[in-house]
């Protein structure tokens, strides 16, 4: 079977990558996408700025654990000292790689010229990278977008500008920043890129990919070594499981029931608890409740008190009472 490297990580062919996304990708959630078969992860996105003035919740996201590996830290930022210490923050917390994310369209982000407002500015883009990848001896990665706007689609030539700066695989997001997550994703250039003969480090595609049949069509047609997997993960961590069987066999998994996805919750519950702390990590579990059972035919009033109760032991009496209430619907996502 085919594989690739990103530096000396070893990956299967047909690699799946779990997006990183904020306020989303905490290590509960990630905890259960290993579990489903997600062959690499990424923490929550770094403010740089954050690191540099020691902001405390910029430094609890850089936690990981054995488990998870291998994992690599984002980080972001529009200053080129700050992201360089950043890198080295990073690198000290022992992660597997570290990315740099020139991709987030938020405005907040975007705005002030970081994320994919870096895309503005290509050549500070490409002075970052270069100067993160001298700072630390692990593998770089920069994760970004086709371009600022549908009139500068810089991406195949930043490709190999950024290949040249050092990095070890380049993920690229199928939209604009303009786009935002808005329209369909376009994956013609990120094809591009891959059948680039200069191009000699891992292409990882991103944008749309929601099930087995997308992301066969996305390694058939376009050639990338990996896809990477974002808002389809939301209440559906399993999907990784579901496109590798895909990928198998070509037919896809039955639906999980709900006896399963109430079974799942717990474990994710637990995790968060165990990770967290019982208020946090109740609250910040609370977005993820929303969306497993998001599915099931008149669950408003249920699904309202899932998202505001506040005793760990009433989320899992609520749980329970899903099970008892809704255990025979069949529901798919």
């Amino acid at each position: 079977m085919a594989s690739f490297k990103i530096g000396d990580i070893e990956f299967p062919d047909k690699a799946l990558f779990l997006a990183p996304m904020e306020d989303v990708t905490d290590p509960s959630f990630r905890y259960i996408c290993k579990e489903f078969g997600a062959d690499m992860m990424y923490t929550e996105f770094v403010s740089s700025d954050g690191l540099v003035h020691n902001a405390e919740k910029s430094f609890l996201k850089m936690k990981v654990y054995d488990y998870e590996r291998p994992i690599g830290i984002q980080i972001y930022g529009h200053i080129p000292e700050a992201m360089v210490e950043a890198a080295k923050f990073a690198e000290e917390c022992k992660p597997d790689l570290i990315d740099i994310n020139f991709g987030c369209p938020v405005n907040k982000i975007a705005k002030r010229g970081a994320g994919s407002g870096m895309m503005k500015f290509p050549d500070k883009m490409v002075e970052i990278t270069e100067k993160v990848v001298k700072a630390v001896k692990l593998p770089v990665t920069v994760k970004t977008r086709l371009g600022w706007d549908e009139n500068s689609l810089i991406i195949p030539e930043l490709a190999e500008r950024l290949q040249d700066a050092g990095i070890a695989a380049l993920t690229v997001h199928g939209r604009t920043r303009c786009q935002m997550y808005k329209g369909e994703a376009d994956w013609s250039l990120i094809g591009e890129i891959k059948a680039n003969p200069r191009i000699k480090i891992p292409i990882i595609g991103n944008g749309d990919i929601t099930d087995g049949a997308g992301a066969k069509a996305a390694f058939d047609r376009y050639g990338v070594d990996a896809v990477m997997i974002g808002r389809a993960t939301y209440g559906h961590p399993w999907i990784f499981k579901e496109i590798k069987h895909y990928l198998d066999t070509g037919e896809e998994m039955p639906a999980m029931s709900v006896a399963e996805k109430v079974s799942l919750a717990k474990r994710h519950f637990a995790k968060s608890l165990e990770i967290k702390g019982e208020r946090r990590g109740l609250l910040e579990m609370r977005r993820h409740l929303n969306c497993y059972f998001k599915s099931l035919p008149n669950f408003k009033d249920t699904r309202i008190r899932l998202v505001t109760e506040n005793n760990p032991d009433e989320v899992i009496r609520l749980l329970d009472y899903i099970l008892e209430r809704w255990g025979n619907t069949q529901i798919s996502i």
